[in-house]
């Protein structure tokens, strides 16, 4: 019975060390060296304000459903109707030259 029981961890030991990740490269962005602090989904726009304050710029909700755009100087917040859809990091965006 203990050889069993031996023989079934080594098995689990030998087939579980191959595991390992792979880098995402994303087109357009590089990863950042720090981890900048953003909205997160889902919250409110009177929440953002309470975290982050007021924004360099607001641009005006375009299209249905109304999507604005708050922009922060190092990261941008898109918000559909009143809550976070997104947060974008403006730091780690390659403009093309």
């Amino acid at each position: 019975m203990p050889f069993k029981i031996n023989l079934i961890f080594a098995l689990l030991f030998v087939l579980s060390t191959p595991l390992q990740a792979d880098n995402l490269s994303i087109p357009g962005h590089y990863p950042s060296d720090s981890m900048m602090v953003m909205p997160k989904r889902g919250i409110s726009m009177d929440r953002v304000l309470e975290q982050f304050g007021e924004p360099q710029r607001r641009i005006e909700a375009i299209g249905q459903p109304p999507i604005t755009e708050w922009d922060y100087g190092n990261f941008r917040v898109f918000f559909e109707y009143q809550t976070v859809l997104h947060s974008l990091d403006l730091t780690t965006l390659i403009t093309p030259n």
